[in-house]
């Protein structure tokens, strides 16, 4: 059994660093992607809805009617365009113009007069786009509450109880708050899975790999000789999409930088784990990387919480998501991110993560003993 050996293995650390500074794809992708991802996430990728476009038609000419649908017309959420004639802004939803329309109709005052028995607005909403529509809903209501608590004309209510709701750790629902500390996994999964995937297996293809395997190094160091390079990489991406996310973006960090570089070194050994395997399974690049994307990107894209709410999924899909590392490091970015070292988050996500790229290595270290063989 050969010995580990730390001469050895900084030559292969030395060799491998050299390699992958000497290849532009590897540094396109560790330096250059990240910042392009981030800046899709921030700016092109958004969940927040401003302006949704709607009619407001007004088919009361009471100084009421006139009051609330200057009301609509007030709010930064809403994009108004009026009527008076609903024909005239159906068509207008038919074709995709407007999202929705909201009628102030005939007998408005009579209906404000007596706010218990009918509502005092019809809502029309497009429901070919569920979310839109539940804004439109959801707005509209919000614009007649608040225009009927404070019309002078306007009866008492029955509810004596005004509400007044308050956000923690992001006050202002920004939806780039949470997408920019989420996006930082996506790159983070690039770097680690995919571009291991593909360094390596381009090793398997031109028989270098084979040359390294019968030379006097044990395997381990092999391994962590090929991975010790892309996990500096990694450390270093890290650095740059925080930076970005604090300085470009506006993220607050409420966290110590120490336990952000902890969770991302941490998350990068299933990553790289991972990649580790794809390449000593398939050891062709164009099958890497299909299965990297398939295995490594999309679970991390698709079912970390990163985009859709884990809780809001299937049950076996979400048992399906505890097998995804990714899953653990978002939820840990959005907590430093946003609420600070709340290590009761961490050490959980961090034991996870650990687990889980233990075993990936145990697989890839087991896979390269047979390729030997």
């Amino acid at each position: 059994m050969r010995r580990f050996d730390l001469k050895r293995l900084q030559a292969l650390v030395l060799k491998e660093s050299l390699q992958a500074i000497r290849d532009p794809s590897t540094l396109l992708i560790a330096f250059v992607l990240p910042v392009v991802l981030l800046f899709l996430f921030s700016y092109a990728v958004s969940l927040d809805v401003s302006e949704v476009r709607i009619g407001v038609v007004q088919e009361s000419p009471s100084a009421s009617a006139q009051d609330l649908a200057a009301a609509f017309a007030g709010t930064r959420y809403l994009d108004v365009t009026f009527a008076h004639d609903r024909r005239e802004v159906s068509e207008q939803v038919v074709s995709g113009k407007l999202r929705g329309f909201v009628v102030i109709p005939q007998d408005f005052e009579r209906r404000l007069s007596n706010v218990n028995t009918q509502p005092l607005v019809q809502v029309v909403a497009d429901g070919s786009q569920p979310n839109t529509a539940n804004y439109v809903a959801n707005y509209t209501q919000g614009v007649v509450q608040t225009w009927q608590a404070r019309a002078d004309s306007a009866p008492p209510r029955t509810a004596v109880v005004l509400l007044e709701p308050r956000y923690w750790f992001n006050p202002e629902l920004e939806s780039r708050r949470s997408l920019v500390p989420g996006a930082i996994a996506i790159v983070m999964t690039i770097i680690g899975t995919m571009l291991t995937a593909l360094v390596v297996a381009r090793e398997w293809e031109r028989g270098t790999m084979e040359a390294i395997l019968s030379t006097p190094a044990a395997v381990a160091e092999i391994l962590i000789g090929k991975l010790l390079p892309y996990f500096a990489l990694g450390m270093l991406s890290t650095l740059g999409a925080a930076a970005l996310a604090v300085f470009v973006f506006e993220v607050p960090l409420r966290g110590s930088l120490a336990a952000l570089l902890l969770l991302s070194a941490v998350f990068m050994i299933p990553a790289l784990g991972q990649g580790l395997l794809i390449s000593s399974v398939t050891r062709n690049q164009f099958l890497s990387a299909q299965i990297a994307l398939f295995s490594g990107f999309l679970p991390a894209f698709m079912l970390s919480g990163f985009l859709y709410e884990i809780e809001a999924m299937p049950a076996p899909i979400q048992a399906i998501t505890w097998l995804i590392p990714a899953r653990y490091f978002v939820s840990s970015l959005q907590t430093v991110f946003l609420a600070g070292d709340i290590w009761a988050v961490f050490v959980p996500n961090l034991f996870a993560m650990s687990v889980i790229g233990v075993l990936f290595f145990m697989l890839a270290k087991r896979a390269t003993r047979k390729n030997l063989e």
